[in-house]
């Protein structure tokens, strides 16, 4: 069982929650224009000796897509471009994003960046990551005395 702390009166964010659900306030449009929604969302899988970082970065080509490693962070970038150039005033609803996204994460000293295999399809780009031979676990030997 977890220890959570108690918050007698809610956290802001509840009471901006039910305001906007009475009163409606708010679009959904302003709600999704949050930073965090321009965030990356990375799936990370260790697969035996691989580490698998799965991103999904829908409406954008690979050339639209920068990933490099610098100290132990792996960095995406990308850049989508909206289809039509139509004048914004038209809409009437709007939740498909178009600009710059970007994500950091940092990964273990463990990972073998120069044999690093990245696959992008259909809006998903997957780098696959080795381990080290250096830092693999090995077997020891136990002789017996």
């Amino acid at each position: 069982m977890a220890i959570e702390k108690w918050h007698p009166f809610g956290t802001v964010r509840d009471f901006d929650d039910l305001f906007n659900r009475f009163i409606g306030t708010r679009s959904a449009v302003a709600r999704n224009s949050d930073p965090g929604a321009w965030s990356i969302p990375l799936d990370v899988v260790q697969d035996g000796d691989n580490l698998i970082v799965t991103a999904s970065i829908p409406g954008t080509t690979k050339d639209e897509i920068d990933a490099s490693v610098d100290d132990n962070v792996l960095t995406i970038r990308a850049e989508s471009t909206s289809t039509s150039e139509k004048d914004t005033n038209g809409y009437l609803l709007r939740e498909r994003r178009a600009g710059s996204y970007y994500r950091a994460l940092r990964l273990p000293e463990t990972v073998d960046y120069e044999n690093a295999e990245t696959t992008f399809k259909d809006g998903v780009l997957t780098i696959k990551l080795p381990k080290l031979e250096s830092k693999k676990a090995r077997k020891l030997e136990i002789s017996s005395v």
